[in-house]
């Protein structure tokens, strides 16, 4: 079974991503949506993000794709599952993966608030269980996406992880500089 498929028939998979492993389902599918959060135990009200594979929402000055979630004003109120509490606010991810055809609703596969993991075997045995389809993808890097708030023009991380806040800083001042080098910044 392929990853698209699993998800467009309703399942959960967990996937290597670009940073640590995730979990992934249907981000419309109310009871998938609901089956991924049972696997993780995650509170019912937590937001999670979505996972474009290509560009949707522009580059955000060179920090997407790569391993960042950005949180975003979401005036439309799109993926209302993922926002749960906060439909106002939906974060987003694009990593550096083969595209697969259609967002997805991510989360890391781990326990809520347990450790993210970098091999499927750091992946619980409860959620490798209970997932419709396990995607081994060996060694990750193993440290989570980047959390950055960019609702407000004064725009903060809420969690430092695959990059660096000083990585962060510097596109983001070369974008007020307007400063836009055709190369990537190393991320």
């Amino acid at each position: 079974m392929r990853f698209a498929d699993c998800i467009a028939g309703g399942g959960v998979v967990v996937f290597p991503a670009d940073t640590v492993y995730g979990l992934a389902c249907d981000p419309s599918n109310e009871a998938a949506v609901a089956r991924l959060y049972a696997l993780k135990g995650r509170p019912p009200d937590k937001p999670a993000a979505v996972m474009f594979f290509e560009l949707v929402f522009g580059d955000f000055g060179g920090l997407l794709p790569g391993g960042v979630t950005l949180l975003l004003p979401n005036p439309e109120r799109r993926f209302p599952l993922a926002c749960t509490t906060d439909p106002e606010t939906l974060g987003i991810r694009v990593p550096f993966l083969a595209p697969v055809g259609r967002p997805v609703l991510q989360s890391s596969a781990n326990l809520a608030g347990g450790p993210d993991a970098r091999r499927l075997e750091d992946v619980p045995q409860s959620i490798r269980d209970g997932a419709d389809l396990v995607i081994d993808g060996g060694i990750l890097p193993g440290i989570a996406s980047t959390v950055i708030d960019l609702r407000t023009p004064e725009w903060r991380i809420l969690r430092e992880g695959a990059v660096s806040r000083a990585s962060v800083q510097d596109v983001i001042d070369r974008q007020l500089s307007g400063d836009h080098p055709e190369e990537e910044p190393p991320m």
